[in-house]
Order: structure tokens, then sequence, then C-alpha cells
């Protein structure tokens, strides 16, 4: 039975973590469904979200090695890529997101989600880990989505390497809201990007960049508060969701830019609303 939920459990997170859907609050709502809450579930839960970002760490593997310093940026000119490859675009022609720049740009975004998740974060495990505060998440970027699309800037950013500091800052503190679980951190940081008038492909793509580093931070911090639940017995159960969820995630990213080049984020927002008003009738009786 066990190994079972870590394959729901590991295919919640993988295909939900960037999806602008919160994989946290499918997580909670799951795991209060079928009875998998506890401390232990919840390490098994920040272990697993490993999978998830080595999936994003291997698709943009490219953009990840032309970060170090003085490194050139590797690949073949665009015109020569595969258009449907996450990552490849732009990667041989004058690459911007690289080196110190790239670098800066991330510090830039993950920095003020790091420190609001350091002050509050006993208050966030305490009082928003429920089905009912995270269906006022859910509702909550849900609407935001749909307005987003309705009342959508015009378009300035449409690649990767022409998104600047400005844009990066404010995908940094919309970062923040994913500090309340349901919200979704790639809902969150999607709508600051589309906002700035980074188109949602582009902004998408950054955002699943940006994850990288503030979901290690996270996952490091929270593994190490839970040590305590972590037993060598349950290592093959984490590492079936580890891999569940890395393979999902890895699916999840591919099927989200293509999606994104061809339709808004307005089913995700009509999706997370529904989602939100079964949780709050089934949790608040």
């Amino acid at each position: 039975m066990l190994y079972g939920l870590a394959i729901i459990i590991g295919l919640l997170e993988g295909l939900t973590e960037f999806i602008p859907v919160s994989s946290t609050g499918h997580m909670i709502i799951a795991g209060h469904l079928l009875g998998f809450t506890g401390d232990r579930a919840d390490a098994f839960e920040v272990f697993i979200q490993l999978g998830a970002i080595l999936a994003v760490a291997f698709l943009y593997r490219d953009r990840f090695l032309g970060l170090i310093p003085g490194r050139a940026p590797a690949g073949s000119p665009p015109s020569e890529r595969n258009s449907t490859d996450p990552g490849s675009a732009d990667l041989g022609s004058g690459q911007r997101f690289a080196g110190v720049r790239g670098l800066l740009l991330l510090a830039v975004t993950t920095a003020p989600a790091l420190l609001f998740g350091k002050l509050f974060h006993h208050v966030i495990k305490e009082k928003l880990f429920s089905p009912l505060t995270v269906a006022i998440g859910l509702a909550i970027g849900g609407v935001g989505l749909i307005l987003i699309e309705i009342f959508k800037p015009r378009t300035r950013v449409t690649r990767l390497d022409d998104i600047g500091v400005r844009e990066a800052i404010w995908v940094g503190l919309f970062q923040c809201f994913a500090l309340w679980p349901g919200m979704s951190r790639s809902g969150s940081t999607i709508i600051g990007g589309m906002l700035m008038g980074v188109d949602r492909k582009t902004t998408a793509e950054y955002s699943f960049l940006a994850a990288v580093p503030i979901m290690i931070a996270a996952t490091g911090f929270d593994l190490y508060k839970s040590r305590e639940f972590l037993h060598l017995s349950d290592a093959p159960l984490f590492a079936l969701g580890f891999l569940v969820a890395l393979v999902s995630a890895w699916f999840a990213v591919r099927f989200f830019i293509g999606f994104l080049g061809k339709h808004t984020l307005k089913g995700f927002g009509w999706y997370r609303l529904a989602l939100a008003a079964f949780t709050w009738w089934y949790f608040s009786h």
C-alpha cells in the first residue's frame, strides 16, 4: 500500500511541480484524502522534489553549464537545433543568460523568497499546510492566471536571453507568493513575468531555471529539519517516489512548453478554481 502511495504522490509532484497548479497543494490534498500524512509523509514529499529538480537540470543542462563563468555557450546555431528541445534555443548566438550575469539574475530572483521563507518558515508550516488554506491559494492563483490573460500587458521580451534585472526582481517578488501552499511557485512567477511584458513561454522557461536554486535551498533546509524521520529502511520507498517524480516532471516540462506555444493559461486558472471549490466543500464539512 505504501508503494502505491509513493507512486501516486510521486506522479502528483512530477506532473504539477512546473505547471501553474501547485504541486504542494496537490500533495497536501492527496495526502489528506489518502491518509498519507505526518512527519514521515512530509519528509517523503520533500525528498521527492529532488527528482523534479533533477529533471529540469537535465532538460536545461546546456543553460546551467553556460552559467559557469568563463565557459563559452555550448551547442550549434539555433537554426540547426530542434526547436522543440527545451533549453536549446539561442545557445549558439551570443547567449546573454550565461556566466556571471546569469548567476546574478538567478540570485536576484531567488533572494526575496529565501529571505521570507527563512523569516516565516515556522508560521508557514504550522498555519498554512492544510486543505482549506490550500483551497484559498488555489482560488487566488486561479483568478490571477485568468486575469493576466485578459489584461495582459504588451509583450516586450520574447527570449530568455533578453530578461534583465527588472524582470528578475519582479519574478523574484512574485515567487514569494508561492510560500502560501496552493499559490504555486510556477504560477506566481509566470504571472510576475507576464506583468513585466515577458511572453508566457519565456517567463515559464525562466521560472523553470529559477526553480532550481530556490527548490534546492528549501528542500535542503526541510530535509535537515526532518532528518530524524529519515531512516534507511525507507530508502526503497523514497527512491521509488524520487524516480517517479523525475520521469513525470521530465514529461510535464516538455508538454508545458509545447502547450504554451499554442494556448493561454486560462485553462489552468479554471482548473484551479474547480479544485479549490471541491477542496473547500469536501474538507469544510
